[in-house]
This record gives structure tokens, sequence and C-alpha cells, in this order.
């Protein structure tokens, strides 16, 4: 019985052709997330069209139907994206406090690690440009919740704020699930977001033009301090 021969390798210039139409079309799909990312901000979800939005972008309507299926498919990638973007940038930071809430049960250890979560948030919130593209998705989502809010409670509030909880907890001293520890996290985050929420008033209260390098410094400082009364302000 004759052997099937076996199939020619795909040539180099073909290889090639197709990494390069992938890169293309990957380059395609975050330009329209990001051109999308800022008009349902803008002007909310129902307002917003799928054919604005690919106009804008520079691609057909079928092309991006192609990529993300319609509009509320491309709503959801949106708040996708936002979630990944968060988590590449505190990721480590949270991981490291979950591992130190099961070995080390001493309230100065959930102290720093509260204080390395916060800064990874405020880091990515206050610190970082790509923050500013989509900090009125989010809000707009958080005010008036539609397909995208169980998205981003599900994969970066409640995830954010259960860790920032349990590290209070552990400080203060009491159950983890505290309705106190609760309500200082979410008291804490809140502070760190409005940096990025109210970007333009922070801006003219602090008569800063930008918030770069030593702004962040700054704010990374009083949250810090911050930080640093709870526990000891209860002991007093």
């Amino acid at each position: 019985m004759a052997k099937t021969p076996p199939a020619p390798l795909k040539p180099a210039k073909a290889r090639s052709t197709a990494t390069a139409g992938y890169r293309k079309g990957e380059e395609t799909r975050q330009r329209i997330l990001e051109v999308a990312l800022k008009a349902f901000g803008d002007v909310s979800y129902k307002a917003a069209t799928t054919r604005r939005i690919s106009e804008a972008a520079g691609v057909s309507l079928p092309t991006l139907q192609y990529y993300f299926g319609g509009k509320e498919g491309l709503y959801r990638a949106c708040a996708e994206a936002i979630v990944d973007r968060y988590r590449r940038r505190t990721a480590a930071a949270a991981a490291k406090a979950a591992e130190a809430l099961n070995e080390d049960r001493a309230a100065e250890t959930a102290r720093v690690h509260l204080k390395a979560v916060i800064g990874a948030l405020a880091g990515f919130l206050v610190g970082s440009r790509e923050a500013e593209g989509w900090a009125q998705f989010v809000a707009r989502e958080l005010r008036d919740p539609g397909p995208a809010f169980e998205i981003l409670y599900e994969n970066l509030w409640r995830p954010g704020v259960s860790t920032t909880a349990r590290l209070i907890a552990r400080i203060l001293g009491v159950p983890e699930g505290d309705p106190a520890a609760r309500i200082r996290a979410l008291l804490l985050i809140s502070s760190a977001l409005a940096f990025q929420s109210g970007r333009r008033i922070v801006l003219r209260t602090m008569r800063w033009s930008t918030i770069g390098g030593d702004e962040l410094a700054m704010v990374l400082s009083a949250l810090d301090a911050q930080i640093d009364t709870i526990g000891r302000d209860h002991a007093r």
C-alpha cells in the first residue's frame, strides 16, 4: 500500500502574510474598541450608533459587525477590555495580598498589602492616560446600569472591594464581611476613583496642568496616610 506523501510545508511568504493579516485585524479591532469606549462614554449606550462608531474608526459597518456582532456585543467587548486592562495593572498586588491573608494574620502585614493594592489601583486610575478613555464609560454604566454592568461588577468592583475589605477587616481585627470594613473599602476605593471621574475638578483645584509622576506620588502619599489611620483612629 502506497504511503500518503507528506503535506507540503506552507511557504514562508504565506505564513508571513497570515501573520501580517492577523496583526492588521487585531489593530482594526482595537481601533474600533477605542472609538466605541469614547462614544459610549460621551453619549450613552442608547444614543451611540454602530454606524457612527464605524465611521469614526475608519471601517465599514460590516467590518464592525464581523468583529463584534452588533451594538450590544461591542458594548460588552468594551467592558471586557476595561477589565483586562485593570487586571494587567493590579493582578500582582491582589494575588500577593490574597496569599498574605491566608498565611499571615498580622495587622501590619495586611496594612502593607492594602497600600500596595490601593497603590496599584490608583496608578491605574490616576496615573494612566489610557484610563481617561474609559472613565466616562464606567461612570455612566454605574449611574445607569446597562448590558455591561454585570461584567464590570463581577470582574472589577466585586473582587476589588472584597480584597480591600478583607485587608481592612484584618487590620481592624474584625470578622471578614464586617459591614464597617466594607464601607471603609468603598470609601477608600472611591477616593482614588474620584481623581479619574472628577479629573477636571482635580486639575483645577490643585492647579495642575496634568497628573504626572510627581502628582501621582502626592496622591499615593495621601492614600497611604489615610490607610495608616485605619485601626489606629479606632484604638484612640
